[in-house]
């Protein structure tokens, strides 16, 4: 079963798969009762948008959900995924774009279609599960380096070049804008210091920073005044946009190469009209009304500076994304989480081991434009009371509370 599936019986429907229920908010219900609920990534809290719900309700009418049938090379193809295409790539700055039904089948396809067995990859360690399950696709050499470490990068791309010209490849460069669990952003600018000297091209997963970050919303490319130096850029609808989807920006010839190679996108059909014309409004909200933006930020730094001035270890994020750092193993993890969830009304996600050491317990919180200010103070407070009673070691008896079994 894996290590969480090992947990499965006792956890289903309360630590895994819970159900929250209501309308999309930073309020919502969870087992009937109301909580405040930290973990969605409607950054931009476009998911109950009025234009946003709007746009869709009418291309849902208009359209059906079925719209188009077939897949895009096929039957699919209409002159609202092109729009939309056209738009990505102009607000990334790139040449063309492509969408892609789901973001995670969308770049491991994007991995696969961009190599061959004489290209050598060198990625990040930290890299989310769909760029190592691309990888896993490639059946040429590989190196990884350490997170974000610089030096140990251009040990790793020395070796990546010595094989490419061994072997008449070119290299690809795989990294993340926002890494979605520590929250830190890729080291797009410092990792581009190598790139005339070794010859590279740059792949970034930015699903977290794209309409998060950068002065106009366009991505962690943008934040760190390197657009034109990412090659191939990577930005999904689930997250910022609150929508299923995702695209890929690019030269014309790479895009042209995608659209015809990536087996997840030719073999599946077409994005559904709906998401598509609803993607559009969405883009247009995040290009034309930048308070969206602003009051995610008012909020993401009123979160991260309260629980550092507490005293809470919240990593090194430099984004929305906000992981808080406790001493404890999987049984204090239980406890702390059904004692938030039921005390104190708090659903936030809960990171263990293996994706953290064996003694830390990770809440991720993701603030968003929906929350507010009384929020923020509440979670802390509370964040306040249940780090006093772990230290007390209250939470020591573990185990899963009677009331979260066999739902």
């Amino acid at each position: 079963m894996g290590p969480l599936g090992q947990l499965a019986d006792q956890g289903h429907g309360y630590y895994y798969f819970p159900k929250l229920e209501g309308e999309i908010s930073n309020r919502m219900f969870f087992r009937g009762k109301p909580v405040l609920v930290w973990s969605l990534n409607n950054y931009l809290g476009l998911a109950n948008h009025p234009e946003v719900r709007k746009a869709d309700s009418e291309a849902a009418e208009k359209f059906g959900l079925a719209s188009p049938m077939g897949a895009r090379m096929m039957s699919g193809q209409t002159k609202y995924h092109e729009q939309l295409e056209h738009e990505l790539a102009a607000f990334e700055r790139k040449e063309a774009a492509y969408l892609l039904n789901f973001g995670y089948m969308g770049m491991v396809s994007i991995i696969d279609s961009l190599l061959d067995r004489h290209d050598v990859v060198v990625y990040d360690s930290e890299s989310h599960a769909c760029i190592l399950d691309g990888l896993r696709l490639h059946i040429g050499k590989r190196f990884v380096f350490p997170h974000n470490n610089l030096d140990r990068f251009e040990a790793q791309i020395k070796h990546a070049r010595k094989v490419a010209d061994e072997t008449g490849g070119g290299i690809l460069v795989i990294t993340e804008g926002v890494f979605g669990m520590p929250g830190d952003l890729g080291n797009l600018k410092g990792i581009l210091q190598f790139k005339d000297k070794y010859g590279f091209r740059l792949l970034v997963d930015d699903a977290h920073g794209f309409g998060t970050m950068g002065s106009t919303g366009a991505g962690t490319s943008e934040e760190q005044n390197v657009m034109d130096g990412v090659d191939v850029y990577f930005g999904t609808f689930a997250k910022a946009m609150a929508g299923i989807g995702a695209f890929v920006a690019s030269e014309k010839r790479i895009i042209k190469a995608l659209a015809y190679n990536m087996r997840s996108q030719i073999f599946a059909k077409s994005l559904p009209m709906p998401m598509v014309v609803g993607s559009l409004k969405r883009l247009d909200l995040i290009r034309t009304r930048p308070e969206l933006r602003e009051r995610l930020w008012t909020i993401v730094k009123a979160l991260q500076a309260g629980l550092r001035e507490q005293g809470f270890d919240i990593g090194k994020t430099q984004s929305p994304v906000t992981p808080v750092f406790f001493k404890g193993g999987i049984p204090e993890a239980t406890q702390v989480v059904a004692d938030l969830r039921e005390n104190y009304g708090i659903f936030c996600s809960v990171v263990i081991y293996p994706v953290v050491p064996k003694d830390v317990i990770m809440l991720r919180l993701i603030p968003t434009a929906a929350h507010t200010l009384e929020d923020v103070k509440y979670t802390i407070d509370s964040f306040a009371e249940v780090r006093k009673k772990l230290d007390e070691g209250r939470y020591k008896n573990g185990g899963i509370p009677a009331f979260a079994e066999k739902f």
